[in-house]
């Protein structure tokens, strides 16, 4: 699509009608309330799904390369932010042996033979949570910044040509777009730095929808324990960095999960943040009412259609700019795929599939047991499991928690906190029916992370120091570091685990 195009379709969507939008979302929430309290929404089993991005890098030098549109047609991704990111999502299944089994091998045939056809144009694609080499011959900044004007309307220059996220950029929603992070500044004009992170999105559908904030409530309190064991984003592209700052401070300041900086800091007006981790949630109502008044981003009309979910399009319009780290989604093509389900934004991509399905598993696993035991935790004050969040992201295994036991005693030991998480997801999985050797599969590795306090973001951070301890600038340090990790994955992404880098 050209630039004139695209800009002609960014205008005419800048010209919807907010009351009208608004009139269409308020009734179709009534709906939507009225439809999960008489059923509509409950299903006979829990059901697991998984939304899983990439980015594309040269296969030669590693550097960042923008994925061809026909090529992610050909191998049956879809388009995300930016002109470099592929995503993926699978056929929801039941949480069951064959369910869990059948969400790897899905993602495993689906990259492999994506992995063959990118290779072939000589595009690798990369599971990671943060790209740090730009494209060859351009600047991080200028790739991430670029824009023109057409006729009034900002278009980014590197972004996918869906028109609502250029429409972001042409709106007035108080984000002011910029980076911040520890020792990182950059201006922008669109929405476009945002394209830096890559992550996993496992979901958990729950049977009877009424039942969503008690499942909630559990999945905000365990999003730091599950967050600190799969951090994987420590650095940014090194000319990002404050020219005025040593690298031994960058080294010892820098969060091991930037990607929640990057989503914070670009998306969020300060008065009233979009990204932010949830409140607690009282009723599936009070899950719907949120989202339907959330600020409006870039309002959308919608012409009546044959789906079930059509019915409540404007809503589901909402939605996709409800950014909350934890949220609730209502959705369904048809009345009987109507779900209530619990989508788990904070983990960033894996360094192979297999941990990611560990992930997805251990999650799931944990609400089916904490919620099913009735466990104590949702008592365990909600500024605490905020804490443990973004101590996380800051400091991953090594951050300080806070968790009540089975008992109801309030702890900040690690290692007894995290005995008990790992005791409670193999729990659930058994309460799915599957034996020990299936949940020593999903569970191990994440115990042998926990273990040696040994995340992918610390592997690379410890990449990062040995170079600069060898006498490597910084910038050589973290593209070393990056080609090492692009390296082991090409021979551990399809089957391998991070557990077989140690």
């Amino acid at each position: 699509m050209s630039a004139p195009d695209l800009a002609e379709r960014v205008a005419d969507l800048l010209t919807v009608d907010h009351e009208e939008f608004r009139t269409r979302v308020e009734r179709e929430t009534e709906w939507l309330q009225e439809a999960v309290r008489d059923g509509v929404f409950d299903n006979p089993q829990g059901i697991v799904g998984l939304e899983y991005e990439f980015y594309g890098v040269d296969e030669e030098t590693d550097a960042l390369q923008r994925v061809p549109r026909r090529l992610l047609e050909y191998i049956g991704f879809e388009k995300e932010l930016g002109l470099h990111n592929a995503e993926m999502q699978t056929t929801p299944q039941p949480l069951s042996t064959y369910g869990l089994a059948a969400q790897e091998a899905e993602v495993q045939a689906r990259l492999d033979a994506a992995l063959r056809e990118s290779n072939s144009s000589g595009i690798r694609l990369v599971s990671d949570g943060l790209w740090t080499v730009p494209p060859v011959g351009e600047s991080a900044s200028s790739y991430l910044t670029g824009s023109v004007d057409d006729d009034g309307i900002t278009i980014a220059t590197n972004m996918s040509g869906a028109e609502r996220y250029h429409a972001m950029a042409n709106v007035d929603f108080g984000a002011d777009l910029s980076l911040s992070a520890p020792h990182v500044d950059l201006e922008a004009d669109t929405v476009m730095p945002e394209s830096l992170i890559t992550s996993i999105q496992p979901h958990y559908q729950v049977s009877h929808a009424p039942d969503l904030p008690s499942y909630f409530q559990y999945a905000i309190r365990i999003a730091g324990l599950l967050l600190a064991l799969g951090v994987n984003s420590p650095f940014f592209p090194p000319e990002l960095y404050n020219d005025d700052v040593s690298t031994e401070t960058i080294m010892n300041d820098g969060w091991l999960e930037n990607r929640i900086l990057v989503f914070e800091s670009i998306l969020n007006p300060p008065e009233q943040p979009k990204v932010c981790f949830p409140e607690d949630l009282e009723t599936v109502e009070e899950a719907i009412e949120r989202i339907a008044i959330d600020r409006t981003v870039v309002p959308m009309l919608f012409e009546n259609g044959d789906r079930f979910d059509d019915q409540f399009a404007h809503f589901r319009h909402k939605h996709g700019t409800y950014w909350r780290w934890v949220r609730p989604v209502f959705d369904g093509p048809t009345r009987s795929h109507a779900n209530a389900r619990i989508e788990f934004r904070p983990l960033p991509g894996q360094p192979t599939v297999r941990d990611a399905i560990c992930l997805q598993a251990t999650y799931a696993g944990l609400l089916e047991s904490l919620t099913k035991r009735e466990h104590p935790v949702t008592r365990l004050d909600w500024q605490k499991a905020e804490a443990n969040f973004y101590s996380a992201a800051r400091n991953g295994l090594q951050g300080d928690f806070h968790w009540l036991t089975a008992d109801g005693v309030e702890t900040t030991d690690t290692d007894r906190i995290y005995d008990e998480l790992f005791d409670y997801a193999r729990d659930g999985l058994s309460l799915r029916g599957l034996d020990k050797r299936e949940i020593d599969r999903y569970v191990t590795p994440l115990r042998q992370r926990f273990e040696r306090r040994l995340s992918p973001a610390r592997w690379k951070h410890e990449r990062v120091r040995e170079a600069l301890d060898d006498g490597a600038p910084f910038v050589e340090a973290v593209w070393e570091m990056q080609t090492e990790y692009i390296n082991r994955q090409k021979t551990t992404l399809i089957e391998g685990l991070f557990v077989d880098w140690f």
